[in-house]
This record gives structure tokens, C-alpha cells and sequence, in this order.
């Protein structure tokens, strides 16, 4: 019999993700997780409809991924990857680059996703320097997005609603185009189509990379764009010399109906940042993929090397679950599941567009959003989510499901039918004092 989870010293002494320490937000105890379902510290037992924040594809303690890292820690849990290699990030490698687009060569092994996103514009900016293009120092993106918590990541996050307005002034200076507005298997539309070309013709010249989250900017809005849109970027980063970067932490292995959303416009960065997913949702860790052109560029720089080193880079233990993960996905049923969540996330997320409170419903692959006309409560909404046994986590006017891909259909109809009808009361719109 393990001790009860000590909540208080918890509200008091620990800090949680984009929460007050003064005035916290509610926290529920886990003790445990399995397939699709969180279990609480008095028993009772939510359907996980964030995937642990979009990571935990598989479920919980799937049992290859489990065997993976307990025959790994038998062998060595970490060791320095300076001067070092193993197995477990040779055998990653190989997958990672079997699944990706073949001008993907180059990897590069970290911490986090908002790691891999410093690393990518760290490789970009190297990249320049090393062809002679020193002059070449500026960040192009779009409004909407969001990259991750980290210095350069907040810097290329939406300037006005994203997260990190509070460091504007400090953060390095970022370009940004207009929010895109072709809707997804629409053509580019003209306004998006004059906004590239005038973005291009205005700083192209100081460009060293352009970075975008493909198809879905995730937490900076949760909305969706088509792919004509990242053509039409592929094409001006080439006609104008620029890195292109695409942010897949998380869109990559299958929550978008595609194992990358980069397939869906057909189009290859030149970097791609992977994480999340990456492992199931087991542990931190993310990839930084670049062509061959890009290294060479990076180490024919003044350093002569790539100047970033973590010190648990390429962790054998998050490798060997990774490869894993990786086998999972290649055995291919993520594809049907995707595909029957998402025609269930269409039908049972359709009724919300009748209620007063909702200004939009978007479905893409595993991704079901519900935007709203006014904020949400987040403790009181969280709370009736509980009482129903589901977990949702929203924010701002953004209610989303991103389940795992095992989820039955009787589970994701409990996430789907719990949302309605929080959204149906009044009482999770109602800001109060907790």
C-alpha cells in the first residue's frame, strides 16, 4: 500500500504547466495509467482524451514499449554521446530515416521538442554562414503558431496571442506573415498567395530559415490550413535561398491521417523537428532531421562543427523505446484507427455547431476542436469532466481531442458526448474564484 499522494505539499510547493502558484488550479492524483485510461487516487478511472498532451499514441504501458525499456535498463540507462555511439540510437536512426523523405539524412538526437526547434534554427543560422550567406540572419513564420517554451522557440510563437507575450521585448526579432487562410484540400487562396510573395520580396535577402508547423498550428490556436499553402512555401524558400523547417512535434507518426503532415502537400523540408509521439508518450525525446546539403553547410561553418550538445543526447533508453514506438507504427494500424477516429470526431462533434456558445467545430485525422465564443472555466470545466470520467484539458476558447489511437468507439463517444454537454452548461463558462 503506497502513501496518499500529499496534494498539499503539491499546491504548495510545486510548480505546474502555465499554472499560478499563488491561486493554482485543482490537480487530481494519478496513481497509475493503462490502455486509454488514467486512474485516480480514489478509484476512479477517465478515458485520456489529450494523449498526455498528444504523446501517448499507443496507450499506456503497452507492453512492447514497457519491454523495451526494462531490457534496456539492464544494459545501460544513459551514456555520454560525445565520442560515444549504441546501439539503441543506431537502430532509431535506421528506422527514423527509412520513414522520412529521402533528402532526410542527417539526425540529430535531444531532449525535447522545444529543443529540437532551437536546434533547427541553430542549424539553419550555422547553415548560412557555412555557404557564405553570413548576412543571413533573420526567422520568417506565421501568426498562429507555436514552437515550444524555450528562448528561440518563443520567438517564432505568435507575437500577440501565443503564450509568451510577456517576453517580446527580449526575445530575438521575428518576422511573421498573416495567419494562413486556405482551408484545408482548398487551392492557395490570393490572399495567401500575396502575403508569401510580399513576405519573400520584403526580406528575403536576410532570410536564413522559414519555420511553420504543417497543416495544424497546434497550441497557438489549434486550427488547420491546406496544403497548397506549403507548395507554394517550398517554392519561394527555394527561388529565394531559405531553410525551410517544419515543426511536426505534433503532427508526426499518424495523428494527422498521414505518418508526416508534410505528406499531405507532398512537399520535404529541408529540417524537420519530430518529439512527442516519438517514444509513445514513454519518455522525453525529440529528433532533428536535415538533408545532406544542410550539414555540409553547417560544418563547413567558421566551427567547423554543429555547435549544440545535450548532455542526454541520444538517451539509450528513450532510443530503445523509440524503435519501439517506431515498430508499432510500422506494423500499420495507426492508419485505420486514424481514420475511424476521425470520421467519429465528424459525426459526434457535429451537434456542437448548434449551441450558442460555439463559434467553430474542426476535425482533422485524430483531432477534433471545439472553438468557443468565451473562454472556458478551466477549473470548473475540468472538474465536470472528471464527473464524467473523461479527460479534457482546455484552453483559452479551445476545447480538442486528440485521443490515443487504440480508443474504442464507445470511449472516444464518452470524450465526445462529455464534451457536448460541458459545452451545453453554463456553469464552465462561468468564471469563478478557486
Amino acid at each position: 500500500m503506497t502513501n496518499p499522494i500529499d496534494l498539499q505539499f503539491d499546491r504548495d510547493h510545486l510548480w505546474h504547466p502555465y499554472t499560478s502558484t499563488t491561486a493554482p488550479l485543482p490537480c487530481y492524483p494519478v496513481v497509475s495509467a493503462e490502455g486509454v485510461y488514467l486512474q485516480l487516487e480514489d478509484g476512479r478511472c477517465l478515458i485520456d482524451g489529450m494523449s498526455s498532451w498528444w504523446s501517448t499514441i499507443h496507450g499506456y504501458q503497452h507492453p512492447a514499449l514497457s519491454a523495451a525499456a526494462k531490457a534496456q535498463i539492464d544494459r545501460m540507462s544513459h551514456v555520454m554521446f560525445g565520442g560515444i555511439t549504441h546501439q539503441p540510437a543506431v537502430e532509431l536512426g535506421k528506422r527514423l530515416l527509412a520513414m522520412t523523405a529521402e533528402p532526410l539524412n542527417k539526425l540529430f538526437l535531444a531532449d525535447s521538442g522545444s529543443v529540437a526547434v532551437e536546434v533547427a534554427l541553430k542549424m539553419a543560422l550555422q547553415y548560412q554562414q557555412g555557404i557564405g550567406a553570413a548576412q543571413r540572419t533573420e526567422i520568417m513564420t506565421i501568426r498562429g503558431g507555436y514552437h515550444g517554451d524555450t528562448f528561440a522557440a518563443m520567438s517564432v510563437c505568435d507575437p500577440v496571442n501565443g503564450m509568451h507575450s510577456l517576453f517580446q521585448a527580449v526575445l530575438p526579432k521575428a518576422h511573421f506573415l498573416p495567419r494562413p487562410t486556405t482551408g484545408l484540400h482548398q487551392p492557395l487562396s490570393q490572399q495567401d498567395a500575396m502575403a508569401l510573395e510580399q513576405g519573400f520580396n520584403q526580406y528575403g535577402g536576410q532570410l536564413a530559415a522559414v519555420i511553420v508547423e504543417p497543416m495544424v498550428q497546434g497550441a497557438g490556436g489549434m486550427r488547420f490550413y491546406g496544403a497548397a499553402y506549403l507548395q507554394k512555401l517550398r517554392q519561394l524558400c527555394d527561388k529565394h535561398q531559405v531553410v525551410l523547417i517544419f515543426d511536426e512535434i505534433a503532427t508526426g507518426f499518424g495523428r494527422t491521417g498521414k505518418l508526416f503532415a508534410y505528406q499531405h502537400a507532398e512537399v520535404v523540408p529541408d529540417i524537420l523537428c519530430l518529439g512527442k509521439a516519438l517514444t509513445g508518450g514513454t519518455m522525453t525525446l525529440a529528433a532533428t532531421l536535415a538533408t545532406d546539403a544542410i550539414a555540409a553547410g553547417v560544418c563547413n561553418s567558421a566551427a567547423g562543427v554543429f555547435m549544440h550538445g545535450p548532455t542526454f543526447m541520444a538517451n539509450p533508453l528513450a532510443c530503445a523505446v523509440a524503435s519501439a514506438s517506431l515498430d508499432l507504427i510500422n506494423q500499420g494500424q495507426w492508419q485505420q484507427q486514424v481514420a475511424a477516429i476521425e470520421e467519429q470526431l465528424q459525426a459526434e462533434l457535429a451537434p456542437c455547431r448548434t449551441l450558442d456558445t460555439v463559434a467553430d467545430v474542426r476535425v482533422f485525422g485524430a483531432i477534433g476542436v471545439v472553438e468557443t465564443k468565451r473562454a472556458v472555466d478551466v477549473a470548473t470545466i475540468q472538474q465536470f469532466f472528471v464527473e464524467r470520467g473523461v479527460w479534457i484539458r482546455p484552453f483559452g476558447k479551445l476545447l480538442y481531442i486528440m485521443p490515443p489511437y487504440i480508443v474504442s468507439s464507445a470511449e472516444l463517444r464518452q470524450l465526445t458526448n462529455a464534451l457536448y454537454d460541458a459545452l451545453n452548461n453554463e456553469r464552465c463558462f462561468t468564471i469563478s474564484d478557486h
